[in-house]
């Protein structure tokens, strides 16, 4: 039994496929591009944004912090709350955490907005620590947000990351963090599996079960 479990956000415990995709398509408007297929968007939820504008859009890294700062526009107001939770996840959360065990946030997105998605959802209080990137993009990336995390001091025992895409598991194996995949969120079984999942589940029953939770 893992003592301290973290958990992603994007794709593990919320749907927020919606509030992200309609922030890019703000920002690449604003940005005067229009010629993409709407399905690559999806390619934007898990990888730090500037990453993603980079890499998909050719974007220098100035571009890519304008184009961020037009997603923000529209995503700190309206898009962070365009989301649901996936069936069962906040029973689990609560689960684990009354249960004595450490629950960690470990997620890209930027700390604050993490904070008042939870908030939202009424599930800050499942959490011993919520790690997050930053605003300026010095801690984005998976690793770097497992690093601030396992430096905080906060991670007890044997620790497990649970993730949606290759990111959380590419990030974890970089720590030294084992990882459990979700098949329900945004990664196809394929990459958590070439990432070195240790387990995959496909929904957030057999999860609860993995963590043995029940």
């Amino acid at each position: 039994m893992y003592s301290t479990i973290l958990f992603d956000l994007d794709g593990t415990i919320t749907n927020s496929e919606e509030g992200i995709i309609r922030s890019v398509e703000y920002a690449l408007e604003k940005c005067g591009i229009h010629d993409y297929e709407p399905s690559s968007l999806l390619r934007f939820i898990g990888p730090p944004l500037r990453q993603s504008f980079q890499e998909y859009f050719g974007m220098t890294l100035e571009q890519a912090d304008q184009a961020t700062a037009f997603y923000r526009e529209r995503y700190a107001p309206i898009g962070k709350f365009e989301c649901s939770l996936y069936p069962g996840i906040a029973e689990l959360l609560e689960r684990l955490h009354h249960s004595g065990r450490t629950v960690i946030l470990a997620t890209s997105k930027p700390e604050n907005f993490a904070r008042e998605i939870l908030d939202h959802f009424s599930l800050t209080g499942c959490f011993t620590l919520i790690g997050g990137a930053l605003m300026d993009g010095s801690r984005d990336t998976k690793e770097s947000v497992l690093r601030y995390i396992l430096d905080s001091g906060k991670v007890t025992g044997d620790a497990v990351m649970v993730g949606d895409t290759r990111f959380d598991m590419e990030g974890a194996a970089a720590v030294g963090l084992p990882a459990i995949g979700v098949a329900y969120g945004f990664g196809s079984r394929e990459e958590l599996e070439q990432g070195g999942a240790l387990a995959i589940v496909d929904d957030v029953r057999q999860l609860a079960q993995l963590l043995d939770a029940q």
